[in-house]
């Protein structure tokens, strides 16, 4: 893959991490995404910038007019001209902002379609016919203040991804350790152990299916873990986990 490739592929990282992409070409993104973990992990680094920002913005209605404006600049798109000038006028800054974001994935998506042609001449067509996995459930995790730390998607088979949404300070000699409650009769069962704050999937054993409000957390351990198979540090932080269309 050339530079031009991956700088392409790197723009659209940030059309879906934004969620700029319809249904079907974030769904042919993914496909792609399966087969490239650096790509995988790009996304992932985005998702953890952006979910604190998610997190805290209140939901906002679109501006008047908003959505006959973005179908001018498609419709001028499909024409090979823009607009006339006075077709933006009056209109807000931040609408203008939000109209240029969502106009950015039409201008990439011949780039989108290149990298889709170059996943197919890796072996990737049977892949795109395949369903993308789901979690199960999804928990985030927040510190003593209620500031957003982490964020673990559950699959409900042996399998949990968490990503960072925040800077978490490792000591020398410790090492971050994921855990979960199955149940009060199981206890708290540890999900895997990291050596560092970032993008990772955990391999734990396989547990019943994740349940709605089932918790999840996070504590420093010493250096390869829990020595007891408990939780025995300080929680960095803890959160319950939301059903995800069980």
């Amino acid at each position: 893959m050339t530079g031009a490739d991956r700088a392409e592929l790197t723009a659209l990282a940030g059309d879906y991490a934004l969620g700029l992409m319809s249904e079907t070409e974030a769904a042919l993104f993914e496909t792609l995404m399966h087969r490239d973990p650096a790509l995988a992990a790009e996304v992932a680094m985005l998702n953890d910038r952006l979910l604190p920002l998610d997190l805290s913005a209140p939901p906002a209605a679109l501006p008047e007019g908003f959505a006959e404006r973005v179908r001018a600049r498609l419709r001028a798109a499909e024409t090979g001209r823009d607009p006339a000038p006075g077709a933006w006028a009056g209109t807000e800054a931040a609408t203008q902002g939000a109209a240029n974001l969502s106009w950015a994935p039409w201008r990439r998506r011949a780039g989108l379609a290149a990298a889709l042609a170059l996943g197919v001449v890796l072996g990737l067509l049977g892949a795109v016919q395949r369903s993308v996995p789901q979690p199960l459930v999804v928990a985030v995790l927040l510190d003593d203040q209620g500031q957003p730390r982490a964020v673990i998607e559950d699959y409900g088979n042996d399998t949990a991804q968490i990503r960072f949404v925040s800077d978490v300070e490792v000591p020398p000699g410790t090492s971050i350790e994921a855990w979960t409650l199955p149940s009060q009769e199981l206890g708290p069962v540890s999900l895997g152990v990291l050596e560092a704050a970032r993008p990772s999937l955990l391999r734990g054993p396989d547990l019943p299916r994740p349940a709605d409000a089932q918790l999840y957390e996070i504590t420093l351990e010493p250096l390869g873990g829990s020595p007891t198979g408990r939780p025995t540090g300080p929680i960095i932080a803890k959160g319950l986990a939301a059903a995800q269309g069980l």
